[in-house]
């Protein structure tokens, strides 16, 4: 384990991301949200299907395609030199600084902490079928790994292979993938750690929601 209190200073000295929001394709730029401090908001409803506030229209064919945020925070700095321009797509266009909040704070310091098992390829990625119902039955924070268990089923261009878990031993802590949906090369799938572990991570847990204070 990581030393926490340190990892939390280290955090709160810079509690903050920046989101760089860029052209998605090319068009000439028109600015909605022209003033550095203005707060937005991002996608919202349960399944994220309401946008964030609009920032930028982009005319592209004769059509404006709206830009939104897309995460909460402070519009920090916007390129008022490309209002009327026409762009390539990935110009950066205005920058969001988004305060994290206390699940943010914990995911970071959790992914510190696990380790990560990453995935190799992009691809969707399924549990072998008993390790599934394992899972969906006790919660995964009940099933105990070993490396180079059969674990994964990856499927990519209709082809299914097997994935086997290569890693220390331990229980599966966290799970970082959604069932269907593609995973990127190199991001993580399940975070693990072993039983002695677990009296450290809730610490980590119960320091982060006394000591995390979020700002609006």
């Amino acid at each position: 384990m990581l030393n926490i209190t340190e990892l939390l200073d280290e955090i709160k000295a810079s509690p903050f991301e920046e989101i760089v929001v860029r052209a998605p394709h090319t068009g000439v730029v028109e600015f909605v949200q022209d003033k550095p401090g203005v707060k937005v908001v991002g996608p919202s409803g349960q399944w994220k299907e309401k946008p964030g506030i609009l920032l930028v229209r982009l005319e592209r064919e004769g059509s404006k395609k709206p830009i939104y945020a897309p995460q909460k925070g402070v519009v920090e700095r916007i390129e008022h030199d490309l209002a009327g321009k026409f762009v390539q797509a990935g110009t950066p266009l205005l920058t969001i600084r988004h305060y994290l909040n206390k699940e943010e704070v914990l995911d970071r310091l959790l992914r510190k902490s696990l380790f990560l098992f990453l995935a190799p390829e992009r691809a969707k990625y399924f549990f072998i079928p008993d390790m599934d119902i394992k899972v969906k039955s006790k919660g995964c924070q009940s099933v105990q790994i070993r490396s180079g268990q059969e674990l994964f089923i990856v499927s990519r261009m209709k082809r299914e292979t097997q994935l086997n878990y290569s890693g220390p031993d331990g229980i599966i802590y966290a799970i970082y993938f959604e069932t269907n949906q593609n995973v990127d090369t190199g991001a993580p799938l399940i975070g693990v750690c072993s039983r002695s572990q677990l009296p450290a991570i809730q610490d980590v847990i119960s320091r982060v929601q006394s000591e995390w204070v979020e700002k609006d």
